[in-house]
């Protein structure tokens, strides 16, 4: 069976995340034993008991969800579930877990590039205003006429009828009133957010991410992993530590992920994490798309 991995992005976490994982396998239990080794702080503690004011923070969260996301497949290959893995995709920061597993770098370095990601986008948002809002039931192009009326970007290229945009909050306040006022959507809505991710209000966190990867060694992916920027397959070390940059301020083209990894014939996609947010994406994208949520232990059921 071949089967293809999908990892989840910032949002999807809640406190208790991944716990029954951890109660049940012992090899998930050491995950997070080298996770929190790792990091130099008790990942495990606020993943299991929060509270969620920290669990949300950028700079936890990344490193949670990334860790949640190598635990399932954990799970998956001691359930014998995993099958012939063609592809692995990630929603934002997921992209850094797919390439964890897909040996572009090992799991504590993908931890600690993950951690170094969220600690500067946190602090990118701390320094800025910004703010997020999905636009539903449009077209890609409607939405792309508001982003230039209101001087902000398009940052998620989600599904069919959900786009998301990002900046500096006073500009998607208004964009958000007037798409409300015109009643140009089906639906207009504000996220909770920290900061404007994948926006031009994240270039300081670029800059110094790209700063902080020149030191790290990336090696060719054994399996197909796709970029967030272009949506296309990604191999060369240097030119996916190049777009893995790009993409902290670069539109999220998620559903192209989707279409192209699609195209590799596959049997099973499994997302791996919290939420069931890309399940649902992908059942939108293409509802013959065989797609199984695995979060806690009751989903591998």
């Amino acid at each position: 069976m071949k089967t293809a991995l999908l990892f989840s992005g910032q949002g999807a976490q809640s406190v208790g995340m991944a716990k029954t994982l951890y109660e049940n396998y012992a090899s998930v239990k050491d995950l997070f034993n080298r996770a929190d080794d790792a990091l130099g702080m008790k990942l495990s503690k606020y993943c299991f008991e929060g509270p969620a004011s920290d669990l949300t923070k950028t700079s936890i969260c990344q490193p949670a969800l990334f860790l949640h996301g190598m635990a399932v497949v954990q799970v998956l290959k001691e359930r014998e579930m995993l099958g012939e893995v063609v592809a692995a995709l990630g929603l934002s920061l997921g992209e850094l877990t797919a390439h964890a597993f897909a040996g572009t770098f090992s799991f504590e370095t993908g931890l600690k590039i993950v951690a170094e990601r969220g600690r500067l986008m946190q602090e990118a948002c701390d320094a800025s205003e910004g703010a997020m809002a999905s636009f539903i039931g449009g077209s890609v192009e409607a939405v792309a006429e508001y982003c230039k009326e209101f001087d902000v970007d398009m940052s998620n290229l989600n599904c069919p009828g959900q786009v998301v945009i990002s900046g500096e909050a006073k500009k998607i306040a208004a964009a958000v009133a007037a798409a409300k006022e015109r009643k140009a959507f089906k639906m207009v809505v504000p996220l909770k957010v920290a900061g404007a991710y994948h926006s031009r209000l994240m270039e300081p966190a670029k800059i110094k991410f790209e700063r902080y990867l020149e030191g790290v060694e990336f090696k060719k992916p054994n399996i197909a992993v796709f970029t967030n920027v272009t949506g296309e397959l990604v191999s060369d070390p240097d030119y996916i530590k190049q777009n893995l940059v790009k993409q902290v301020v670069k539109t999220v083209r998620w559903e192209d992920c989707v279409r192209n990894a699609a195209k590799l014939r596959v049997d099973q996609f499994y997302e791996c994490g919290p939420g069931g947010v890309l399940a649902g994406m992908c059942r939108r994208i293409d509802k013959e798309l065989p797609v199984k949520s695995l979060a806690e232990i009751q989903d591998f059921e």
